[in-house]
């Protein structure tokens, strides 16, 4: 098995449809200035209510990605 070293960062991802689709916006904006990531964590759900009733959605993630270059 290759050696492999993550970087984690934390986003939070923001849907008024569903949790998942915030989850999937995370991942996606993360993946525009990001490459190699391989998995991802949610840490956090949580959301808010608009003044007229509608719910968004709310979901703090953690994305663990590759560091390139040679092992150490």
């Amino acid at each position: 098995m290759p050696d492999k070293t993550y970087k984690i960062i934390e986003v939070v991802g923001v849907s008024e449809d569903s949790i998942q689709q915030a989850i999937r916006n995370a991942i996606a904006k993360a993946s525009q200035t990001i490459r190699n990531i391989d998995w991802f964590e949610v840490t956090q759900i949580r959301g808010a209510v608009s003044a007229s009733g509608d719910p968004a959605f709310q979901v703090g993630v953690r994305i663990g990605f590759r560091l390139e270059g040679n092992p150490v």
